[in-house]
């Protein structure tokens, strides 16, 4: 009897693996909560991707679409997530070896072992995977020999709160607060259109967002916005620019820079959100530091964070910071490395106490923000790998990432932390694909027998000494 592998979401990463697993002879069952596969993405299916095709199509999955007659799309244009389902995830679960595969409609709710709560040891590695599923209003549960959590973190957005917790008035003014990036210039127009709109964060989605509501006509009325951003600089969100080898995740830096110069957005730095009071029209933003900004619309785009309550029954090691797998933290941590590549990564850094358990795609990072799609199917194809037991390939890397080469805070170029400059990268750049290290100078340090670079120990030390 094949080994079956349970795999939590049907996006990217969950029907990666899945491809992955029918290559390996495994029995691999897909429980998606959505009712169409691509349900997160579908939710952003508006906004183009920082990488083009050639990132974004597996290679397992390719073989399995090309026995169907599939055509890969230009490796060199940039897909909208729209593009990505219709024209790569909807025609992949569509394939006969798949299709009957994938459950929609059936949540998650939580996982253990059969017969065992995470306190018990004594003969857990061999009792299967429990997964209580609901589908409807019924419930049932699944067993399996292995299971991937593959369901991201689109649904469990970040407060807009400072320290990590909701602003006091959040939740009872939801109705006029939106997360991640809404289609402000599609379905959501008239949302926004002549209003006032403030966006809270400093990524990417928040960048976007700005520059879509830039981009709204001024007739009759232009829309006046308003950039909230915590840190003190935002010449910070710019990114690489033009030196950025994404070249649309450069171009979305510079676009941000040119409006911030030209005055279309009302900059706030430092701001850090701690109360929301309804008006008689809108909302008033007040700032822990008494500043207060009204406004009609509050867009909230500070991140995501990893939803882990269905797994409390399981023994899952976490970065206490970033709740990411402990070793594979220091290789992502945004306090340390600001740069937009990771070295790819598999089932080694990604393995938990749990034998047979992983997290992989966007959920594997926790709160780190500095995922792209073509790590998660690097991982899955190492975790399955692994799982059928070809832990040689398992740990080979197949994967080769571009390098932004940029660590600094301001677009083309200047110094990064530490007076190296921008094109030298971070520390010297990227760790080698085969090092257990998060930098070069890393890297280096580990093979002349030292512990390391000490990048961020002063950081670490400081925080140590004030807790």
């Amino acid at each position: 009897m094949s080994q079956t592998i349970a795999i939590i979401g049907a996006g990217p990463v969950g029907l990666a693996a899945a491809a992955h697993a029918l290559e390996r002879g495994l029995d691999p069952v897909v429980l998606e909560k959505g009712t169409a596969v691509g349900h997160a993405v579908r939710h952003w299916a508006h906004v183009p991707m920082f990488s083009p095709w050639a990132f974004n199509v597996d290679a397992a999955a390719e073989r399995l679409l090309k026995t169907v007659g599939w055509t890969r799309p230009d490796g060199a244009a940039y897909p909208t997530g729209g593009d990505l389902v219709a024209r790569y995830l909807a025609p992949l679960a569509a394939v006969p070896a798949l299709r009957d595969r994938i459950r929609l409609g059936t949540e998650v709710l939580a996982v253990s072992r059969r017969g065992f709560d995470k306190v018990r040891t004594a003969g857990r590695e061999t009792a299967p995977f429990a997964l209580r599923c609901r589908a409807g209003s019924e419930e049932t549960t699944l067993f399996a020999d292995a299971v991937i959590d593959a369901s991201g973190t689109w649904f469990s957005p970040n407060p807009a709160g400072s320290g990590g917790l909701p602003a006091i008035g959040e939740m009872p003014n939801a109705d006029l607060i939106r997360y991640g990036m809404p289609d402000v210039l599609g379905v959501d127009r008239a949302r926004y259109a002549g209003r006032r709109v403030a966006v809270l964060g400093g990524g990417h989605s928040a960048v976007g967002t700005l520059t879509a509501l830039a981009a709204l006509p001024d007739a009759p009325t232009a829309t006046a916005i308003t950039w909230l951003y915590r840190g003190a600089d935002v010449a910070k969100a710019y990114g690489g620019g033009a030196a950025d080898q994404l070249s649309a995740r450069g171009e979305l830096g510079l676009r941000i820079a040119r409006l911030v110069e030209s005055g279309r957005l009302i900059v706030e730095t430092g701001y850090r959100l701690d109360r929301i009071e309804r008006l008689a029209a809108g909302l008033r933003l007040i700032a822990d530091d008494g500043r207060t900004v009204p406004v009609d619309e509050l867009i909230v785009a500070t991140g995501f964070r990893p939803d882990l309550g269905p797994l409390r029954e399981l023994r899952v090691a976490l970065d206490p910071a970033l709740e990411c797998p402990p070793v594979l933290a220091p290789l992502i941590d945004p306090n340390e490395h600001s740069c937009g590549t990771v070295r790819p990564h598999g089932a080694a850094e990604l393995a938990h106490p749990e034998p047979g358990f992983y997290i992989a795609g966007m959920k594997s990072y926790g709160r780190a923000p500095t995922f792209l799609l073509a790590t998660g199917h690097e991982q899955v194809r190492s975790i399955v790998a692994a799982l059928a037991g070809d832990h040689e390939a398992a740990r080979r890397v197949e994967l080769v990432l571009p390098e932004t080469g940029v660590c600094s805070a301001t677009p083309g170029g200047g110094k990064a932390g530490g007076g190296k400059t921008a094109a030298a990268g971070c520390c010297g750049g990227p760790a080698p694909a085969a090092s257990a290290a998060c930098c070069a100078d890393d890297s280096q340090a580990k093979e002349a027998g030292q512990t390391g670079c000490g990048c961020g120990t002063a950081v670490r030390e400081a925080e140590l000494t004030t807790a």
